[in-house]
This record gives C-alpha cells, sequence and structure tokens, in this order.
C-alpha cells in the first residue's frame, strides 16, 4: 500500500492526514514551519477531538517537499490556494509521471492553476484533481487538530485529461461521499464559503475592524446580509450556465453538507451545526478572506467578462476588498493568464472544460495503458 504525503499543517491538512491515517493509510505530513506541530513530530501521532477522536499515527514531519514526494506517489496538497504556484514550484522538480497530486479546497479551478504551475517547472502531464476543504477543523496546540465538522458530500474534478478517470476510484475509497463533477466550474463554484465569506465579512466591517468577538453564521446574519448572499449566488449560478454546469442551491448544498433546514439560506447556515460555534475572522485582513477573493471570485469575473455574465455583485465584493487590504487581487489573484486561458474564447474554454473529462467518464474505467493510483 502506498504512502500519502500532506503538504499543510493547518487545519485542513491536520484533519485530512488524521483521518487518513485513521482508515489505514501511512501519512507523511510536509509543512514550511515543522515546529508548529512539534507535538507530532515528536511523538509521531496526531491527536484530534471533537467530531473524530483518538490518536493516529504518522510517519514523519518534515520541510522537504522533495523527500515527500521521493516517499509518496499520492501527494495531497491541503494548502491555502494562494500558496499554490509557490508550492508547485517547490514540489515540480521532484514529481514524475506516476505521482498524483489531490487539491484540498481548489477553489475555482484551482487544479486547473496548479497543474499549469508544475509544467511551468517542468513536470507537466501530472494528474492533478481536487476536491473542496472536507473539514470544518482548527490545529489544537502543537500536537493536535480538533474537527468541528466533516461535509457529508462534495465533488471531484481535474485539470488533465483523464485524470478524473484515472484518480477519482481513488479518493472515493478515501472518501465515498464525492460525486464527480460535470467541470471544473460546476465543482470550484459549488462552494458555500466563497458565496457566504467574504460578503458576511463586508456587512459586519465595524464589529470585526474594533475586534470584537462575532458568531459568524449566528450573529453575523440577518434578512440584508442574506439578500447580498443571495445575488452572489445568482451571479454564481449564471457564470456556471455560461460554462455548461447547473448549480445546486445553496441551502440544498448546506443540507447535503452536514444536513441543516431548507426552507430558506439563513435558516439553512443557522440550522447547520457546526457553524453555531465558528467565530468571525479578527480582521477583513485575513487570509481565509484572501484565499476566496483571489481564487473563486477574481477567476468566475474574468470568466463571467469572456462570456459577457454581468457579475457587479461580485466585482463591487473584488472591489471593496482590494481597497480595505491594499492588495490589488485582480493582478495578484488567479487570473485566466495562470489558467492557460488568456487567448481563449468562452467557447474555446467550454471545449477545454470538456475535453478534461467527457460524459462517459462518469461510468468508464481507467484508460488502457495507466491504472488507477494505488491506495
Amino acid at each position: 500500500m502506498g504512502e500519502v504525503g500532506v503538504i499543510g499543517a493547518g487545519g485542513e491538512g491536520l484533519a485530512v492526514a488524521a483521518c487518513l491515517s485513521e482508515r489505514g493509510r501511512r501519512v507523511r505530513l510536509c509543512t514550511r514551519e515543522p515546529a508548529r506541530v512539534r507535538g507530532i513530530r515528536d511523538s509521531g501521532t496526531i491527536r484530534t477531538s471533537g467530531e473524530l477522536r483518538g490518536s493516529f499515527p504518522v510517519e514523519q514531519v518534515t520541510d522537504d517537499p522533495g523527500e515527500l514526494a521521493a516517499r509518496c506517489r499520492v501527494v495531497v496538497v491541503a494548502a491555502i490556494t494562494t500558496a499554490y504556484p509557490a508550492i508547485a514550484e517547490s514540489l515540480g522538480p521532484h514529481l514524475t509521471a506516476d505521482h498524483v497530486v489531490v487539491l484540498f479546497s481548489g477553489k475555482l479551478c484551482g487544479s486547473r492553476e496548479f497543474a499549469a504551475a508544475l509544467s511551468r517547472s517542468g513536470a507537466a502531464g501530472i494528474d492533478v484533481v481536487e476536491t473542496d476543504a472536507l473539514f470544518a477543523a482548527r490545529p489544537d496546540g502543537d500536537d493536535g487538530v480538533r474537527v468541528l465538522g466533516t461535509k457529508r458530500w462534495n465533488l471531484i474534478s481535474g485539470a488533465t485529461p483523464g485524470a478524473v478517470d484515472r484518480c477519482a476510484p481513488m479518493i472515493r475509497e478515501w472518501f465515498p461521499q464525492l460525486e464527480i463533477a460535470d467541470n471544473l466550474v460546476h465543482r470550484g463554484l459549488t462552494d458555500f464559503g466563497a458565496v457566504a465569506h467574504a460578503p458576511i465579512a463586508l456587512a459586519n466591517l465595524g464589529t470585526i475592524d474594533r475586534g470584537e468577538e462575532l458568531l459568524f453564521y449566528l450573529d453575523g446574519l440577518s434578512d440584508r446580509t442574506v439578500a447580498l448572499l443571495t445575488e452572489v449566488e445568482r451571479e454564481f449560478r449564471a457564470v456556471a450556465e455560461a460554462y455548461g454546469a447547473a448549480l445546486t442551491p445553496m441551502p440544498e448544498v448546506l443540507d447535503r453538507y452536514y444536513g441543516c433546514t431548507t426552507t430558506g439560506l439563513l435558516e439553512a447556515m443557522r440550522s447547520a451545526e457546526p457553524y453555531r460555534t465558528i467565530l468571525a475572522p479578527a480582521s477583513l485582513d485575513h487570509r481565509f478572506l484572501h484565499e476566496d477573493i483571489a481564487s473563486t471570485l477574481v477567476p468566475l469575473e474574468a470568466l463571467a467578462e469572456r462570456a459577457e455574465v454581468a457579475t457587479p455583485m461580485v466585482g463591487s465584493i473584488i472591489t471593496v476588498m482590494s481597497t480595505l487590504s491594499g492588495k490589488s487581487f485582480r493582478r495578484s489573484g488567479r487570473t485566466l493568464e495562470r489558467l492557460g486561458w488568456a487567448d481563449l474564447t468562452a467557447d474555446e474554454i467550454r471545449r477545454e472544460l470538456t475535453s478534461a473529462r467527457s460524459d462517459a467518464a462518469r461510468t468508464s474505467p481507467p484508460a488502457p495503458g495507466r491504472a488507477a493510483a494505488p491506495v
């Protein structure tokens, strides 16, 4: 049985590592700052609490992507998406055609960006696939992670022809709740956090700026806040339809994630169990808000413009967040250039999305000549 490498030691990375270990995989962890998880490094185990309880073995903690790649054919990247280009640059020289990269929380077209960055580093043709963050989790000291909730459903997509066919059986053995998306846009825009985080934060700007404690999904919500989210969701849906995908309504997405009331978005958010204790970010200059803007809203706006779909609410959020943070997200974020689509029309991008995975792939076995990755 092959070993699995996990890059990222935040809440998601630690939860993924613990979950894979709990399910019998031998796991190695890679992080830029091993001292932050010295307890895991010294004990060789991850302590978990919350929804997942126990202590699970970890073979190694390293800060060397090359060492990780040498030992692990499957590499899971569970780091913030704005770090993808740097991670791909450091990982690429150590990958071979036999490696598989699995992204957790790829946001919009994350596997496409990562594969393009790998290609620039000399590692072309690597299978890169993606799903969303599956865990609401927080690091717990230097030796553990608290898992607040696990999504019961999500989607898989991929960047290269055949990648989903080859890799989906492996990922679905790890996480059977995953389904195959229609295409990258379908998977990337089926993301409640990308719809909700920035509008809720902006609606509570004064409270967050003053450093006051705020239960993000409870105290931060009102009927007027939900009106903002509803319009953002409408723009997400219009862009998805322009690229051949139909999005599930967000109350139903939340119900599939965690189980909740589906009579409306406000009721759904307030009844989702993991959301009841989550605090607002301490600042609008927060890396997870930056991730939603840079890695979902920026490429969404660019794809919308290419397809002549109006997204005034998304555009306003990008502009306001750029002004408040002093960052030009439209320049630094996930642009069409980074996706390799700068010179393509909307029709050509749609063809690219279709070629990445055929309709037959839903039921077809792995393509001849290349087996599914070992689990």
